[in-house]
């Protein structure tokens, strides 16, 4: 495995202290919805909010516009990284790929069959069947980072490449499965603002500007014609241009094109704080909350909430870990410098924290649906993340013991 650059490093590190920010906005979302002002905050995310030009109006309520306008933005910078990575980074080989794309595929259906298996008798709670396939990015490299460099930096890099994988498998799925009934119209004019966008993109034109208020355009299609909206920021994100014309290609995997002269890397660099630190913790704290009150067994062992713990916590797991471990005694894969087997089995015990990407998919298939699904969909994505995210810690804990942080090392010596 290729030694990961400064750009997967800052991601990374970014990751981490995103992880930080999601839990005590997940904390505070869970005790105010516990609290007596639970109803104010429900009123301001139903509270509705309109933008109308003339006969184009856009009314949706807080928790729409959060869901569907800043996911977009988050979806966004997921296709630029995933653009990244595969025309410069460390999905750009088929060696550096092929360990990412087994474990992600294993942690995509073995979860999925889970909660299939679990729900099978009733077609309304299978809609949710993708909710536990789903990793959150932040909070499983958070959990990797607290361990400092006793963590090898290249299984830093496979769950970060594993996690962008997942992400655009989630994307596949919401384009897929969850899209409404369609409007011809709508997507007439997104596939315009598409073609404008190829045309930009072929043409030259690198001011990311340009492409922002085209896509935005094409926000606005897509979130009429019935495909779930978030599309658009992964559709002007494969538009936008990693390199000027006259820029050639890095000749080898440590180059890299410098931020100023590449369009893509800069609106990468500029999106990511806003989306790590403001974003994803705005949409966690209006996702996460659940009431307890009145909290019974019913509701904790009923077929969805124990579908999704169970895919999340040993679907995401078995999924992840078997493939790669299988690999590696096989010869297929090289385990990382530096690591050891249950330090990947921790690993993948990371990649069951499903928390904001599962409640985005799970508000997707029960949206409109009575509100105790929701409820039950909260619960086992806070109850599946929460055993994933305590077994990680302790198994990575293990796997770390006697393991120097060089840090330390350095700082001692």
């Amino acid at each position: 495995m290729i030694v990961p650059l400064n750009t997967l490093k800052r991601f990374i590190r970014l990751e981490a202290i995103a992880g930080i920010l999601l839990f005590f906005a997940a904390a505070l979302s869970m005790a105010v919805a516990n609290s007596p002002i639970a109803h104010v905050v429900a009123d301001a995310l139903n509270a509705r909010a309109a933008v109308i030009i003339g006969p184009l109006a856009v009314d949706k309520s807080v928790l729409l516009w959060i869901n569907d306008g800043f996911m977009a933005v988050f979806f966004l910078l997921v296709g630029l990284e995933l653009k990244r990575e595969v025309l410069e980074g460390q999905l750009s080989s088929v060696k550096q790929i092929a360990m990412p794309v087994v474990a992600a595929t294993g942690g995509f259906v073995v979860p999925a069959l889970l909660f299939y298996l679990v729900n099978k008798s009733d077609s309304v709670a299978l809609q949710g069947w993708a909710i536990p396939t789903a990793t959150d990015i932040a909070f499983a490299l958070g959990v990797l980072l607290l361990f400092g460099k006793r963590i090898p930096m290249q299984v830093k890099v496979f769950l970060a490449s594993l996690a962008i994988i997942d992400d655009l498998a989630a994307i596949i799925v919401i384009a897929l499965f969850y899209t409404g009934e369609l409007s011809l119209t709508a997507l007439s004019a997104a596939g315009l603002g598409i073609a404008v966008l190829a045309f930009m993109n072929i043409i030259g034109v690198v001011r990311t500007a340009a492409y922002i208020v085209v896509g935005v355009l094409i926000w606005v299609a897509v979130l009429k014609s019935g495909i779930h909206a978030t599309l658009a920021g992964v559709i002007v994100a494969m538009a936008i241009p990693l390199r000027p014309r006259g820029v050639k290609k890095p000749q080898t995997p440590d180059q890299r094109i410098d931020r100023s002269v590449s369009p893509l890397r800069s609106l990468e660099h500029s999106l990511h704080p806003w989306v790590s630190y403001a974003i994803l913790p705005i949409f966690a704290f209006a996702n996460a909350g659940v009431s307890l009150q009145g909290l019974t067994l019913d509701m904790l062992t009923n077929s969805i909430t124990l579908g999704i713990a169970l895919g999340l916590f040993f679907g995401k797991q078995l999924g992840v870990f078997l493939p790669v471990w299988l690999g590696i005694r096989l010869k297929w894969f090289e385990l990382p410098e530096g690591a050891n087997m249950l330090m990947l089995y921790g690993t993948a015990l990371a990649t069951g924290i499903g928390f904001t990407m599962s409640f985005f998919i799970g508000s997707l298939a029960y949206e409109n649906l009575d509100a105790a699904l929701a409820d039950s969909m909260k619960l086992g994505v806070l109850t599946g993340s929460m055993m994933s995210l305590v077994a990680a810690i302790v198994v990575l804990l293990i796997s770390t013991r006697g393991v120097v942080n060089q840090d330390e090392q350095s700082s001692g010596g």
